[in-house]
């Protein structure tokens, strides 16, 4: 069922990620975070009213589950905030793989809390790391659209960074001490609220209205926030980077929509990395 639960991630989350990419464009990033984080913060707080289940929230458990529920949220909206912007100024099909290669960075931090670092999982490590600097490699030249894609690659490399860290505490401290759905209702308010913030200190307009697209941040607020509620209850029933690594795969789905809808120009090389980033992310899962 764990397995289940990971693929069923995957799917949701590159589903939300390539709507991302024509919000992100429309309204900027700070804009884009702001909806999806809380259309998902509003969703989910009206499911846990229905369905009571709070977690560690309001049960005598002190103020432990509160801090690390907002810890998650903080590193969730750093991570987040560096994947739309890469979303915004570079290649989908080029950004998304790259964001997925944080499995590697969860099971190196795994590695400290006990879980084996097999063969297999370490030639995983490798091939992800060739993966990454091939699609790194394959931006040349200096002409703007290749000032956006490098770009694009230095926040997809944040964002991996933010999320591989964000998934080793989920799975080893947070969920066990909030709650699966508990520790993503303050992850989604602590974007909210994070993200808020910042568009006021830059005196930018809260709302700005996408026409007849006004419904997608409300569809991306939808799948994120479900896609992060299995990925928590697949931790649940599974490894920590079993999960991790199944939920990654987010990225192959938005580079087949990518693919499929954009028409983007992917280099030999960046699809060989592509191959590569994916294939090291399967052999991780061994």
């Amino acid at each position: 069922m764990g397995i289940l639960l990971g693929l069923a991630t995957a799917l949701a989350w590159g589903s939300s990620d390539f709507l991302a990419r024509f919000v992100t464009r429309r309204i900027g990033t700070l804009r884009s975070l702001f909806y999806m984080q809380t259309w998902g913060f509003l969703l989910l707080t009206l499911y846990l009213i229905v369905t009571h289940f709070w977690g560690h929230l309001f049960d005598g458990s002190g103020w432990r589950p509160w801090a690390w529920g907002f810890l998650a949220g903080g590193c969730n909206t750093v991570a987040m905030f560096s994947f739309y912007r890469c979303l915004e100024v570079g290649k989908v099909a080029v950004v998304a793989p790259l964001s997925a290669s944080y499995p590697v960075l969860t099971l190196l931090l795994s590695m400290f809390s006990g879980e084996r670092l097999t063969i297999l999982r370490a030639c995983g490590i490798a091939v992800t790391l060739l993966g990454v600097i091939f699609v790194a490699r394959g931006e040349a030249g200096s002409d703007e659209t290749s000032k956006n894609a490098k770009q694009g690659i230095a926040w997809a490399l944040f964002a991996a960074t933010a999320f591989g860290l964000l998934f080793w505490i989920l799975g080893l401290r947070i969920i066990a001490t909030t709650g699966p759905y508990a520790s993503l209702w303050l992850i989604r308010m602590t974007g909210s609220l994070v993200s808020l913030s910042a568009l006021l200190l830059k005196r930018l307009p809260v709302f700005k209205s996408l026409g007849t697209s006004n419904w997608q941040p409300t569809v991306m607020g939808f799948l994120d926030t479900g896609a992060f509620a299995l990925s928590n209850r697949g931790m649940q029933m599974e490894q920590v980077s079993v999960i991790t690594v199944l939920s990654s795969l987010y990225g192959a789905v938005t580079v087949v929509l990518a693919a499929l809808f954009l028409r983007e120009r992917i280099s030999r090389i960046q699809w060989l990395g592509i191959i590569a980033i994916f294939a090291g992310i399967l052999l991780i899962s061994r």
